[in-house]
C-alpha cells in the first residue's frame, strides 16, 4: 500500500479523488492528514475532529470489473471493518446506524463516506473513515463518543490504524471473493434498531413507525410497517430518529 501522510488537508477523499485521478495505479492508496478542514460525511454533513486527537483518512482500492449494482456490499464491509477494530480496542455495544454510521451504544463513534472513481465505467472505491479516537469533548456533536470516552483509555493513532488495515484486507478479500451471502448477514446483525419499532422522519418532515427488518442487497433500508407490508428506502427518502 502506497501511504501519503498530510500535515492539513480540506477532506482526505476529495484529495484522494484527485490524486488517483492522475495515477495508474495498481496499488492501494492510504491518504492520512494531522488536520482535516472540511471533513464530509453522508447527506453533506461535517465533521467535527480537533486536529491530533483523532484518525481521519481515506483509502483508494482498484475495483474495475466489479458490478456497480454491487458496491453497497463495499459499504458493508467498510461498516465492519471499523466494528472489527473497535472491538479490538474493547468497545461494547457496537452497532452500524444504516448506512455506515458506527454507534457505541447510541452515540457515534465513527462516520464512513464511500465514493466512486469512474473511468470508463467503475474504476475504484475512496473509503474515507472519521473515527474518534482521544477527543474526549464534541462541541457540535453532542451525541459523538470516541474510543477515549468508552475505554477510558488514550490510545496510539498509529496502532489504531495500523489495525484498521488489517481489517481493511480481511474485508477487501472476501469482497473480492464474493462473499456477498456472509457479507450480508454480518451487516444486518450488526444493524442499530433491527426488528425494533422506531420511528423516521420523511423528507416533508411527516413521521412514520415501523421495524427496521434489514437491507436490501443494492442498500436500501426495509422496514416492516405499521400495515405488515415492507416498504424499501433509500438514503434520501428517510431519517431514523433516535
Amino acid at each position: 500500500m502506497h501511504i501519503v501522510k498530510l500535515n492539513a488537508t480540506t477532506s482526505t477523499n476529495t484529495y484522494l479523488k484527485e490524486y488517483a485521478r492522475e495515477l495508474d495505479s495498481k496499488e492501494d492508496i492510504l491518504v492520512v492528514t494531522h488536520t482535516q478542514l472540511e471533513g464530509r460525511g453522508q447527506r453533506g454533513a461535517s465533521w467535527e475532529s480537533e486536529p491530533g486527537k483523532n484518525l481521519t483518512f481515506s483509502v483508494f482500492k482498484r475495483v474495475e470489473g466489479f458490478r456497480a449494482d454491487r458496491t453497497f456490499y463495499m459499504t458493508m464491509a467498510a461498516s465492519l471493518m471499523v466494528v472489527d477494530t473497535l472491538k479490538h480496542f474493547g468497545v461494547r455495544q457496537l452497532s452500524v446506524k444504516w448506512p455506515n454510521d458506527i454507534l457505541a451504544g447510541n452515540q457515534k463513534i465513527c462516520g464512513i463516506l464511500i465514493e466512486t472513481v469512474l473511468r470508463d465505467g467503475l474504476y475504484g472505491v475512496i473509503l474515507g473513515v472519521g473515527l474518534n479516537v482521544n477527543q474526549k469533548v464534541f462541541q457540535e456533536a453532542p451525541r459523538a463518543t470516541s474510543l477515549v470516552n468508552q475505554t477510558g483509555k488514550i490510545h496510539d493513532l498509529e496502532e489504531v490504524l495500523n489495525r484498521f488495515l488489517e481489517a481493511f484486507y480481511t474485508y477487501a478479500k472476501r469482497v473480492e471473493e464474493f462473499d456477498f451471502t456472509g457479507l450480508h448477514k454480518s451487516y444486518e446483525q450488526r444493524l442499530f434498531r433491527r426488528n425494533k419499532v422506531s420511528t423516521f422522519q420523511l423528507p416533508e418532515g411527516e413521521l412514520l413507525t415501523g421495524i427496521i427488518s434489514g437491507v436490501s442487497k443494492n442498500g436500501k433500508l426495509i422496514l416492516q410497517l405499521e400495515d405488515e407490508l415492507s416498504r424499501e428506502f433509500d438514503l434520501k427518502e428517510i431519517k431514523l430518529l433516535y
